[in-house]
């Protein structure tokens, strides 16, 4: 028989004290079983709710299960997703009630054929019925940096009508990115597409992008008294949008060409965690936002994975503005599997999705810890905020699964919670 000697005893115990077993993964479910969530979050204005990997259906259910107990027993109003901030727009009509109920894919094709859609069409019948509907708000590049119309149309539209002598700038940049983007679906694919362009194209797109946003913010004062000041910071911040979106362009191709930049890859995290800011700043006052995106996106410390796939956050950028006010809970699990985003050039968005097997944990993380503590086959909620330590005084756990991966880090640092399911199944909503 193998030997199940816990590597770190003393970590499996600290576990079995400080885990709570959850009832169910049910969003329908009563929620008296995340009780201990009301501690953790405390009065945190913005609490973050990540996931270990995409594309998952538990992690799926178990966010929404933290999204209605957030909602409906902690009063907060905003969902900020991992989803572009120029479509969210469109999307927050929709979830508020507008539309018919089946005509998601008509707002957004991404949002229906990327594996949200259950989870957005579960959010509309809570937003219809519930007494505690929330608003939603998205954050990202377009389509998380692999587009640029979704930023750019609507703002055509918007200097048409303020500022049509802008006009030639934008559709130089229009015009190259259909050269190139046309029937892209990812960041993954665009950066590929970008590189073959002529040099000159893509500085060509850059100056047009660069030049556009120094013009819109130097004549502010004309904008805002031609189309108010709401309008032109919602069009301000999608040029923004497509500005980071050009120059993560480079960012992802540089590092596929084996000389990335460690500062370079922080361009989204930076954009994601302003746009938190942004939304905040226009909530009502005494707003609570929860926020939905990937563990690495949430985590307050660094991502490093030994190489060059080392950057800030957007957790860090936001712990570190935000203090106490900040909070996120990790989601794993602790199968010998995962569906993993593989790299497939023959696949418009870039890659593909594949079940792929893992190793057991690794000693000192979470996912080991929960094995040991005899907690592997349950769906679990751990208090991570006065956690043990290790013979140097560092936090324990000191790992936790990211994708097909495990991340290194001090995991109480980076999360101030973390819920973990024992399975893990494929999304099956995920059309590609």
């Amino acid at each position: 028989m193998p030997d199940r000697t816990p590597a770190h005893p003393p970590l499996a115990a600290w576990f079995r004290a400080h885990t709570t077993a959850l009832t169910t993964l049910d969003p329908h479910h009563d929620l008296d079983d995340l009780e201990p969530l009301r501690e953790i979050v405390g009065d945190a204005r913005v609490v973050a709710v990540g996931e270990g990997a995409h594309f998952v259906t538990e992690f799926s259910l178990a966010r929404r299960r933290l999204v209605r107990f957030l909602a409906e027993r902690c009063g907060f109003t905003v969902l900020a997703y991992e989803y572009g901030f120029s479509e969210g727009f469109a999307l927050d009509a929709w979830l508020r009630g507008e539309g018919a109920d089946d005509g998601l894919a008509e707002v957004s094709r991404t949002a229906a054929e990327w594996g949200a859609g259950d989870f957005l069409r579960w959010l509309r019948r809570h937003n219809r019925t519930g007494r505690h509907p929330v608003r939603f708000a998205g954050l990202d590049l377009p389509e998380a940096g692999g587009a640029l119309r979704p930023a750019l149309d609507p703002l055509r539209a918007y200097l048409a009508e303020v500022a049509p002598d802008a006009l030639p700038l934008l559709d130089t940049a229009l015009e190259i990115s259909d050269r190139f983007l046309a029937g892209i679906g990812s960041g993954a694919a665009a950066a590929p597409a970008w590189a073959r362009l002529e040099p000159a194209e893509q500085d060509a797109l850059t100056a047009a992008l660069a030049r556009l946003l120094l013009r819109l913010r130097a004549e502010e004062p004309r904008y805002t008294a031609r189309g108010g000041q709401e309008r032109y910071d919602v069009a301000r911040r999608r040029l923004e949008a497509a500005c980071h979106t050009d120059a993560l362009f480079r960012a992802v191709h540089a590092l596929q060409s084996g000389r990335g930049d460690a500062g370079d890859l922080a361009l989204r995290e930076s954009y994601l965690a302003e746009s938190v800011h942004w939304h905040l700043a226009r909530s009502a006052p005494g707003a609570r936002l929860v926020l939905v995106a990937h563990n690495n996106h949430v985590q307050k410390t660094r991502i490093d994975f030994g190489g060059p796939l080392t950057t800030l956050p957007m957790g860090h950028h936001l712990a570190r503005t935000l203090g106490s006010d900040y909070r996120a809970v990790a989601v794993t699990h602790t199968a010998d599997h995962v569906p993993e985003m593989v790299l497939d050039a023959r696949r418009a968005v870039g890659f593909t999705v594949a079940d792929t097997p893992l190793a057991p944990p690794e000693p000192g993380s979470v996912e080991a810890a929960l094995i040991d503590a005899g907690l592997g086959d349950r769906i679990t909620l751990t208090d991570l905020r006065r956690p043990p330590r290790d013979t140097d005084g560092e936090p324990l756990p000191n790992r936790i699964r990211s994708q097909s991966t495990t991340l290194a880090t001090p995991v109480p640092a980076a999360f101030d919670a973390v819920l973990a399911t024992p399975t893990v199944t494929r999304d099956p909503s995920v059309l590609f």
